[in-house]
């Protein structure tokens, strides 16, 4: 008799657990749904960066297969969503010519935007005797001596989205600045401080996320 009992409580034991389990997986679906829902209506819109400075300090690929550049660039983010703040985790800015990289990653601090808020970073992107490609290093000569270069001016990092106290996990972000530099006789810029010339281009880049 004392058997029958045992396993008649062990059945009910059994039964409890398993409903706990179920109404747990259930919640965790409720709550899913909920987010989902939520995201869906407040559909949140990338960060809108731009280019809006760029000032050379040096420029030099007179060396083959090798480029030395200094550059002071400023660039502005803005939050375009009303509800939702982003986390910036990381991001790192680079120069770059024709996809291939002319200059060491210069991290950025990681920072928190609000609504509607933007933020402004004005870092030194430099790169001392970069090796670049036979073919990339005759091009770029070619282009200086014409009196004209472009680059691009990249932003790598991870990006969190923030909607009251929801934070979602992490995404990529990538930025893409065109930047268009003229040299001597052509040159746009104009000159601050000791053979240092600075571009205006309020250029706006590409986000993707």
């Amino acid at each position: 008799m004392a058997a029958k009992e045992c396993g008649h409580h062990s059945k009910g034991r059994g039964k409890l657990f398993r409903r706990i389990i179920a109404g747990i997986l259930i919640f965790l679906l409720v709550v899913l749904i909920t987010i989902l829902i939520i995201w869906a209506i407040l559909r949140p819109n990338k960060p809108r960066f731009i280019l809006q400075d760029t000032t050379v300090y040096g420029f030099n690929a007179s060396v083959t297969n090798f480029l030395t550049s200094s550059f002071q660039v400023t660039v502005s983010s803005r939050n375009p969503n009303d509800r939702i703040g982003i986390y910036y985790d990381r991001l790192d800015i680079y120069a770059t010519y024709r996809d291939q990289q002319i200059t060491p990653r210069t991290a950025l601090p990681p920072t928190y935007q609000g609504h509607k808020e933007v933020n402004v970073w004005s870092p030194f992107v430099y790169g001392n005797m970069v090796p670049i490609s036979p073919d990339f290093s005759l091009a770029l000569g070619s282009e200086q001596a014409a009196g004209s270069v472009f680059l691009t001016i990249r932003i790598d990092g991870r990006v969190r989205w923030k909607v009251g106290a929801f934070v979602s996990g992490r995404y990529h972000l990538y930025v893409r600045c065109p930047a268009y530099f003229t040299f001597g006789s052509k040159s746009n810029g104009f000159i601050v401080g000791d053979n240092a010339v600075k571009f205006q281009f309020v250029t706006r880049c590409s986000v993707s996320v």
